[in-house]
C-alpha cells in the first residue's frame, strides 16, 4: 500500500512538474489570462496539461496526427487510431445547422450530447448566445503540400477557447462577428465543403469548433476514408430524384466520402458512406437531390431543438 502511495504522488509530482516546465516555455516569461482561465476550468490535471498542449502548439499537434500510419497497415495503427476517435471526434452538421449556432441568440446549458455524438467521451455542448467566435488557420490545409484556399476557415466557438487562440496565435487569428461568421460558413457550402462539428476530452470535454473541412485535406475526412469513424453523420442521408437527374456526374466528384458513383448510366448512393453533409445537394445544377432525415443515421446537432426544452431536448 505504501509503495502505491508514493507512486501516485510520484506520478502526481512528475505532472506537476511537466505542467510548470510546459507552463514556462508556452507563456514565454508571462502569464496569459487566457491560459490561467483555462486551466482554472480544467482542473490543473493531466487533461489540462494535455489542453493546453494542444492549444498552444496546435499546428505541431494536429500535424503529428495526420502522420500517423494509416490504420489499415496494422492492428496496433487500428487500435490507435480507434482510442483516438473516441477522445477526438466530429459530428458532420448541415449548413442550415451550422448556420444556426452562429445564429444562437440564448445560452444552451451543459447537456450530455448521448444521442447526437456517439462516442463515449468528449460530446458535451455549452453554449452562450451569441456565441463567441474565432476564426484559425486551418492546420491540414498547411499541412499539405498543395492545399485548398482559403486556410483561414476553422472556426473556434466559446470561451475560453476564443481568448486562448487570440492571445496565443495573434497572427494567425481574429475574432468574427455573427455576419462574418455566417458568410465564412456560405462561402465554404459554395466550394463544397463540409460543415463539421469537433470535440475532444482534453477540450473540457465539449465540442469547441466548426471546422470547414475539404476532402483533399481534412485529416478527419481521411481517417473516415481509412475506415476509422471518427466522425459522425448529421442525421440526414442523400436522396436522388432519377426522374430529374442528368447523369451529369458532378455529385459523384463532389462527394467528400465516396458515397455516390455511377452505375449503369445512373447515380447510386451507398447508404453506409452517406454522411449527410448536403455538398452534394448544393452541388446538383438539377435539384435532383435532397437530404432527408434517417433515424438510423443518429440525431442531427440542432440547437434550435436543445435550446427548445433544456431538460426535455428530444
Amino acid at each position: 500500500m505504501r509503495a502505491a502511495f508514493w507512486l501516485i504522488i510520484g506520478l502526481m509530482l512528475s505532472a506537476l512538474s511537466a505542467l510548470l516546465f510546459l507552463w514556462a516555455c508556452g507563456e514565454r516569461g508571462r502569464s496569459c489570462h487566457s491560459s490561467r482561465k483555462f486551466l482554472l476550468e480544467s482542473g490543473f490535471g493531466l487533461n489540462a496539461l494535455h489542453g493546453y498542449v494542444y492549444l498552444r502548439w496546435i499546428r505541431v499537434y494536429i500535424g503529428t496526427l495526420l502522420r500517423l500510419p494509416d490504420p489499415r497497415t496494422s492492428q496496433s495503427a487500428a487500435r490507435a487510431a480507434d482510442w483516438l476517435a473516441q477522445r477526438y471526434h466530429g459530428k458532420v452538421l448541415t449548413h442550415e445547422h451550422a448556420r444556426e449556432i452562429v445564429l444562437l441568440n440564448r445560452e444552451i446549458p451543459p447537456q450530455d450530447l448521448e444521442q447526437i455524438v456517439p462516442f463515449a467521451v468528449a460530446r458535451t455542448i455549452l453554449l452562450h448566445g451569441p456565441p463567441d467566435v474565432v476564426v484559425y488557420e486551418c492546420v491540414c490545409r498547411h499541412v499539405r503540400t498543395v492545399h485548398c484556399q482559403p486556410t483561414q476557415v476553422c472556426m473556434i466557438i466559446g470561451k475560453p477557447f476564443t481568448d486562448f487562440i487570440l492571445e496565443h496565435h495573434p497572427n494567425d487569428s481574429r475574432r468574427l462577428t455573427q455576419a462574418e461568421a455566417l458568410e465564412l460558413l456560405e462561402a465554404e457550402h459554395q466550394r463544397g465543403h463540409v460543415h463539421s462539428a469537433w470535440f475532444k476530452d482534453a477540450m473540457l470535454g465539449r465540442f469547441y469548433a466548426i471546422c470547414n473541412c475539404c476532402k483533399c485535406c481534412c485529416g478527419g475526412i481521411e481517417k473516415m476514408r481509412q475506415g476509422v469513424r471518427i466522425m459522425a453523420g448529421s442525421g440526414y442521408v442523400a436522396e436522388i430524384d432519377t426522374t430529374s437527374c442528368a447523369n451529369c456526374n458532378d455529385c459523384v466528384e463532389a462527394c467528400p466520402f465516396g458515397a455516390l458513383s455511377k452505375n449503369g448510366g445512373g447515380i447510386v448512393r451507398d447508404w453506409d458512406l452517406c454522411m449527410g453533409c448536403g455538398v452534394c445537394e448544393a452541388t446538383c445544377a438539377h435539384g435532383a437531390i435532397c437530404l432527408v432525415a434517417d433515424e438510423r443515421k443518429g440525431v442531427p446537432l440542432d440547437v434550435r431543438a436543445l435550446k427548445a426544452d433544456p431538460q426535455n431536448p428530444f
